[in-house]
């Protein structure tokens, strides 16, 4: 049966984290918050747990789940041909709310779903989140709640939805404007922002001037 956790205070993290990491051993789920809105995360590397991840949001392989790192210096792990501006991006805002497509690196055993060869990486700023990744290394991670329904502000919410596919809810308040992470896609000879979201396009243009929006 899933628990929730209140990790607000010193002793619950403590605990909080230590029964994350053992659910995350043991290719479960678990819900945990981040700095825009709760994610359900999973083991990157385990075919078996993202599926399960996918399932719990009735989302199909075709809808890859981003992950989440703990460190910038990640980056050169889990994605190749990294060009200088997306190294920039990462540079100004990481940690925060930013999701960066690009090329995975080939020698990946991973299933994270149809990527067509990319990854989409973001390095979340919060410490529960940060601290679990310093424990588990990167986690598949996608909004908690059912896909179409609105993401989660609250631990509450995301059981709500998500119920008993997740074995472990960690508690960290409620998430401020629920705004999800701008997502830019890094894979082209242009820098494209293919979802705005708590960062936008003008800010990006602060640091990548050449970044464009997508065709809606």
């Amino acid at each position: 049966m899933s628990e929730i956790i209140d990790c607000t205070d010193d002793a619950g993290r403590a605990e909080g984290l230590a029964r994350a990491h053992e659910a995350i051993t043991a290719q479960e789920c678990i819900v945990l918050p981040t700095d825009t809105v709760y994610g359900i995360g999973a083991d990157a590397f385990s075919p078996r747990a993202v599926a399960t991840l996918l399932a719990a949001k009735g989302r199909g392989r075709n809808m890859p789940p981003p992950v989440l790192v703990g460190r910038p210096e990640t980056l050169d792990g889990l994605a190749t041909e990294v060009p200088a501006p997306a190294r920039d991006l990462a540079t100004a805002f990481w940690p925060g709310p930013l999701t960066l497509i690009l090329r995975a690196q080939p020698s990946l055993t991973w299933d994270l779903g149809e990527t067509r060869g990319t990854v989409a990486l973001r390095m979340p700023d919060d410490p529960i989140a940060l601290d679990l990744l310093a424990m588990t290394g990167p986690l598949a991670v996608s909004s908690a709640n059912r896909t179409g329904h609105a993401a989660a502000s609250t631990v509450e919410q995301a059981r709500e939805q998500l119920g008993e596919a997740v074995g472990v809810y960690l508690d960290g308040g409620p998430r401020g404007e629920n705004a999800p992470s701008t997502i830019v896609d890094c894979t082209g000879e242009t820098f494209t922002v293919v979802r705005e979201g708590a960062l936008s396009l003008e800010r990006l243009c602060e640091v990548v001037p050449e970044i464009s929006a997508a065709d809606v």
